[in-house]
């Protein structure tokens, strides 16, 4: 074997030796950091949809606003169009 080789397969077996060295309290504390990972993703979903939510009811407002000022717009120039021909 080569010199690069032979450091390879020591490099792993001692990777491999450290990782069977793992307690259970380890594997307990990494589950509970897992899982608060996870609680922290969902939560921050769910503040991602609601505020996705307000957004979409907020640009409907806008719009319905826009839609009001159009419409109050045409009639001062209709009443501006008829004074114009009196």
């Amino acid at each position: 074997m080569s010199r690069n080789k032979v450091r390879i397969v020591l490099m792993m077996s001692v990777l491999v030796g450290m990782a069977g060295c793992a307690t259970t309290s380890d594997l307990d504390a990494l589950r509970a950091d897992i899982q608060q990972a996870n609680d922290t993703a969902n939560s921050a979903a769910a503040r991602a949809d609601a505020a996705s939510k307000e957004a979409a009811a907020a640009s409907q407002t806008a719009n319905e606003a826009r839609a009001s000022a159009d419409e109050a717009n045409s009639k001062i120039d209709r009443m501006f169009k008829k004074s114009m021909y009196k």
